[in-house]
């Protein structure tokens, strides 16, 4: 089987990663966590990180760790940021020939504020770009690769034509629905009937299916498209292809020093597997340790495993669909 070519398309980030034991603190109330900030006070950090982030831009980056032909196409700016996320990018050998950079767009910034036990609070600016602008992609990339890995759009008309692109030229698409396109969900379900891949979290799978459980928002999921994941953070992932159902958890119990990215690390490792036709099962163990790996570091990008990193098997439990 030759490489697979996987073009990611979607938002990148800039983000800033902000770290204080003693500034940062968390409080309850009726049963929400809230974190607190005194007003009018200068407050001491003992680290602050610059990373580049964005959904797809993760997902591009264990594809090129993986030895996959990683592609990554939208549209930046000439700002600071985006020039960044174009190094770093370069940096990690992910064809970037098919961004568009523009004079006056401004990329996405997200300020992290870290808290105990790797839970995190997100300040997230969208940047600039319209849907206007969006109309400068030019989807006939999309029939150069295998695979499109698609998230954090903020169109639900531009999903609509990468999809539909991708089916009429043969392309498979997994798809990481981000808020925009939840929101239009029945939109999104129609969408669906083209995508090979869902991959989204609990909460987000509530949003497009009804159940309570993983197994029952992936029973019902699976009404759309062929292959569903539902992931829980630590309570694990249900994963089924019509043909049977896995449930895996944590790879291994590990420390969580920042849960950023983990559920990217999920999706794109399962990808980078399943694409190069390994089953099922291999691809939610290796989903699993990229994204345990990733957890255990700060950022999304520094724990994302390279190829030919020794795994281990890890409780699993399997049954037919």
């Amino acid at each position: 089987m030759s490489v697979p070519t996987i073009i990611t398309i979607g938002k990148a980030t800039q983000d800033v990663f902000l770290k204080s034991e003693s500034a940062f603190t968390q409080h309850e109330h009726k049963g929400v966590m809230y974190e607190q900030l005194p007003v009018g006070q200068k407050l001491d950090l003992d680290e602050v990180i610059f990373a580049v982030g964005g959904n797809v831009t993760n997902a591009a980056v264990t594809f090129a760790r993986q030895g996959l032909h990683s592609r990554y196409m939208w549209l930046l700016g000439t700002d600071v940021a985006s020039e960044a996320i174009l190094r770093e990018l370069d940096r990690e050998d992910i064809d970037t020939k098919y961004v568009v950079q523009k004079e006056g767009i401004r990329s996405s910034y997200s300020v992290i504020l870290m808290l105990k036990g790797g839970e995190r609070t997100i300040l997230n600016y969208t940047g600039t770009i319209s849907a206007k602008d969006t109309h400068e992609l030019d989807l006939s990339v999309i029939e150069t690769g295998d695979w499109v890995y698609v998230s954090s759009l903020g169109d639900i008309a531009l999903l609509d034509k990468i999809v539909s692109h991708a089916a009429k030229h043969g392309v498979k698409v997994m798809l990481n629905p981000a808020g925009s396109e939840l929101k239009e969900a029945h939109k999104l379900r129609t969408i669906l009937e083209d995508v090979e891949i869902l991959a989204v979290n609990k909460e987000e799978a509530q949003q497009i299916v009804s159940g309570e459980t993983l197994e029952e928002l992936v029973r019902h999921a699976q009404h759309y498209c062929p292959v569903v994941i539902v992931s829980d953070g630590p309570k694990g992932a249900t994963v089924s292809d019509g043909k049977q159902i896995i449930w895996a958890g944590m790879y291994e119990d590990v420390p969580v020093v920042d849960r950023t990215g983990g559920g990217d690390a999920f999706g794109s490792g399962f990808l980078s597997y399943y694409s190069q036709g390994k089953s099922l099962r291999d691809s939610i163990i290796f989903a699993s340790a990229n994204s345990t790996s990733v957890v255990t570091k700060i950022g999304a990008k520094e724990g994302i495993l390279t190829k030919g990193t020794k795994l281990h098997e890890m409780p699993i439990e399997e049954k037919e669909f």
